[in-house]
């Protein structure tokens, strides 16, 4: 007699309505609703039960993928540094000019908080974000706040204000205030604009990218 494997056990009940993201996994599409539900009603309005909802799932589903909202937001907030973060180790294992490179950090780095579905930055000055659960995100914030650093007093002129590369930081971050409140704008262009602004901001000349 042949042997029957086991199937594994279904969770929860099979999703209601379209799907969100029809190539995505059930976590990405967790990821994606929540982040819009967050993004658009702010994250102490949103329950897991409002998430589950959005994806057509029910709320023991998503418990399934993540053990609370926490978990949610952090990995979404990780997510939007960890690709820049891994952006400036590329640039410096190729040894770039300090002012191409930071250039080029800057550029990218917008490109990633104004091109994601849903503004997650935005979130950034939540009170809860200062707790345990996203010692990973402040930790790779900072990180990537450190390479703007590097970078600056590298491509700056002798004698600059050692603060110039926490400015050119929030700098590029500003972007995630004007995707707020200027939906329309370009994101190319916007990614042009204030690469070239970090680079004036320094004191760099341009001839180095």
């Amino acid at each position: 007699m042949r042997d029957v494997k086991p199937q594994p056990a279904t969770v929860g009940r099979p999703r209601s309505g379209t799907r969100r993201l029809p190539a995505a996994t059930a976590r990405e599409e967790i990821l994606d609703a929540a982040a819009e539900l967050f993004a658009q009603r702010g994250y102490a309005a949103t329950s897991t039960r409002l998430i589950a909802e959005a994806v057509g799932i029910r709320q023991a589903s998503l418990y399934y993928h993540f053990d609370n909202k926490e978990q949610i937001l952090a990995e979404l907030l990780e997510a939007t540094v960890r690709p820049s973060l891994d952006y400036a180790a590329d640039l410096e294992r190729q040894g770039m000019h300090p002012a191409a490179a930071l250039h080029e950090l800057a550029r990218y780095d917008v490109g990633v908080l104004l091109t994601a579905r849903w503004n997650i930055g935005i979130l950034y000055a939540l009170p809860e974000v200062a707790a345990e659960p996203f010692n990973r995100f402040r930790a790779e914030r900072a990180r990537l706040r450190q390479a703007y650093r590097v970078l600056t007093a590298a491509a700056a002129p002798a004698g600059a204000d050692a603060f110039l590369g926490d400015l050119v930081f929030g700098l590029v971050e500003s972007v995630i205030g004007m995707r707020r409140d200027l939906p329309a704008a370009p994101p190319e262009q916007l990614q042009r604009a204030v690469a070239a602004a970090v680079l004036r901001t320094v004191g760099a000349d341009p001839a180095g990218h």
